[in-house]
């Protein structure tokens, strides 16, 4: 019998360091969904580096509590898949909002953003920001922007000054 416990305690353990750990967590409800949908979505989580597990609700609001996230025990009901990253905070929220879109039977419940925990709308809009690669080419044309901006400048005095030459 205490084998069986032990199993859970580190069935709980492991989810505490996962929701610690990463960086973004998504919890959705998949009920509705059939097994070639939910094939389709993992793979697309894991290309994204994602990881996506079933866990029961009892270990995971066990562990939930345990890392001082107890906002998400509200919505540990039903069956539940958890959706975590390590490296894009990003990548959970935009790969399942847009699958939901297309899937009506997936619903984003809550989510946990860098250790806060998050409601489901938090999500959404996080799912609608750009990608890290983008926010960094936006950030990069703002700041190439006074400088090309010179360069067109200091171009325009220079042919100026060649047909006042000429």
């Amino acid at each position: 019998m205490s084998s069986i416990v032990e199993q859970k305690k580190q069935v709980v353990d492991e989810i505490a360091t996962k929701l610690k750990s990463s960086v973004s967590t998504v919890v959705v409800d998949y009920r509705g969904l059939n097994v070639a949908e939910v094939t389709e979505l993992r793979k697309q989580l894991r290309e994204a580096g994602v990881e996506f597990k079933v866990y029961k609700n009892t270990m995971t609001r066990r562990a939930a509590d345990s890392v001082d996230l107890s906002g998400l025990n509200e919505v540990l009901v039903g069956p539940n898949a958890i959706a975590f990253s390590n490296e894009d905070v990003v990548a959970p929220a935009k790969i399942l909002n847009d699958f939901a879109k297309k899937h009506e039977a997936l619903e984003i419940k809550a989510g946990v953003i860098e250790g806060n925990v998050a409601s489901a709308e938090d999500i959404k809009a996080l799912a609608d920001l750009p990608s890290r690669e983008g926010l960094l080419s936006m950030l990069l044309s703002v700041l190439q922007a006074p400088i090309r901006n010179f360069a067109l400048a200091a171009k325009a005095v220079a042919d100026q000054k060649e047909e006042q030459g000429a």
